[in-house]
């Protein structure tokens, strides 16, 4: 099969060489070759004294000794449209003969444009073979432009927004261009903030019939939790970073056994966080944060007139400087913050330290407020594991070298629709400043499962 296919390149070579003289390359091609063979000028291009790849088996380097084909001395691969499906179009007049090269003027501009002489002269080379093939074979001329069969029907999916659902239709196919004349149209605003707001209000209720065998109450559970970002954009100010977030939880459960209210607090918080960066390297910027966090509403005892948490008791600032590691993935569905500051200043506040002991809240007794300095630590991560599951997880710590906290959050996400998801919390706390619990020791716990409704809105 080697030498027939090097003894059909041999003679269309020389057929093609004494018709056109000294041409630069030649097409040809073998029965089992999958590719069609282009013959290169050696001064052109350096010799390859190994071999040429093929669909189905190598051809090694092949010198042509006759002295009007000298000046080709290689194969290369190169892609055709000689070998596509010959299509009749319309009548082209081309001549019956190659006409030769012009002769080169003595002064020539160079502009660098030699590659698309070079291709102009081949798809003219090209279209003028498949022309004629199609005058004098007429019979391996399948097809015509005008009697051509329906082309397949394409379909795309559309997306509704609205009700969150794919439809699948079929495509338009058209080859025409819009372009817009309208040159009065105002050019597109760039915003200097970016706003997102989750709004969440999850609950759950049991009633029980007064004679269950097993006892109990009914209850009821309502869970809000609503989260407002505003962060500088990034894209305008590359070299600046500021995120502020503001969240608001609060947890109200139902106390049949509470005969002075009906109802107590589980969760109750007010959260701001600001940080500011100047980029520094990389994804490191300097940077400064902001962590302020208190009660709001007071929250009793079952049964009693005792105050157990109240606005500012507690309440806590940190203030702290150092750098801060910022990254994104390249889909945009993981995040990932880091903050660092070796020099961190801690307020903790204990406002109504007359009905409240203080000291269950790190604070000395008979005082309102502790001031503390030390280093803190603050790590986020954000990750959208499927479109309708994300994972947030936060890390903090705070230490003056002599007490440690510390708070690890974590909270999944559900998505059942665009407004009803399933939420699972968990908060895990370590204080050894707060008084000490027998079976917990420094340790605190927290965890809460809800389904609700959910609103999420954003400017991005």
């Amino acid at each position: 099969m080697l030498k027939k296919i090097k003894s059909t390149i041999l003679a269309i070579a020389a057929v093609f060489s004494l018709n056109a003289g000294a041409t630069d390359s030649l097409k040809v091609a073998a029965d089992t070759v999958a590719a069609p063979i282009a013959l290169t000028d050696s001064l052109a291009a350096p010799i390859d004294s190994t071999v040429c790849f093929l669909d189905t088996f190598k051809i090694k380097t092949v010198v042509l000794a006759d002295r009007l084909t000298t000046n080709l001395d290689s194969i290369v691969l190169r892609p055709s449209m000689l070998f596509l499906p010959l299509i009749f179009e319309h009548y082209e007049d081309f001549p019956d003969t190659i006409a030769p090269e012009p002769k080169s003027p003595l002064y020539v501009f160079n502009a660098g444009d030699q590659w698309l002489t070079d291709a102009a002269g081949y798809s003219h080379t090209v279209r003028r073979l498949r022309f004629k093939t199609m005058l004098w074979n007429p019979e391996v001329n399948r097809y015509n432009l005008d009697m051509l069969p329906e082309p397949p029907k394409q379909y795309e999916l559309v997306a509704d927004p609205s009700d969150r659902t794919l439809t699948l239709e079929k495509k338009t196919l058209s080859d025409k261009v819009e372009l817009s004349t309208d040159a009065g149209e105002a050019p597109v605003k760039v915003r200097n903030w970016l706003h997102t707001f989750n709004g969440s209000i999850h609950f759950s209720q049991a009633y029980l019939s007064e004679n269950w065998y097993q006892g109990g109450n009914n209850n009821l559970n309502v869970l809000g939790h609503f989260i407002w970002d505003v962060n500088l954009n990034q894209n305008k100010y590359k070299n600046l970073l500021f995120n502020n977030t503001v969240q608001y939880k609060i947890g109200l459960q139902s106390a049949p056994q509470d005969s002075l209210r009906g109802y107590s607090i589980s969760e109750d918080l007010l959260q701001v966080n600001s940080k500011f960066g100047y980029k520094a390297f990389k994804h490191w910027y300097y940077s400064t944060t902001l962590l302020f966090k208190t009660q709001l509403l007071n929250n009793y005892s079952p049964n009693t007139n005792n105050l157990r948490a109240s606005f500012l008791t507690p309440g806590e600032l940190n203030i702290g400087l150092g750098m801060t590691y910022n990254a994104k993935s390249k889909n945009g569905y993981a995040n990932f913050d880091l903050s660092l500051s070796p020099l961190s200043y801690n307020l903790k506040i204990c406002r109504e330290n007359t009905r409240i002991d203080p000291t269950s809240m790190g604070i000395d007794a008979g005082k309102t407020t502790k001031n503390k300095f030390g280093s803190s630590l603050e790590a986020r991560f954000q990750w959208k594991i499927t479109p309708q599951i994300s994972w947030n997880t936060r890390l903090y710590a705070f230490t003056d070298y002599d007490k440690v906290q510390g708070d690890w959050e974590h909270t999944f996400n559900f998505s059942i629709n665009k407004y009803l998801s399933t939420q699972f919390y968990a908060h895990l706390r370590f204080d050894n400043g707060a008084a000490k619990n027998d079976s917990w020791k420094y340790w605190q716990f927290k965890e809460i499962l809800s389904f609700g409704l959910t609103y999420r809105f954003s400017m991005q």
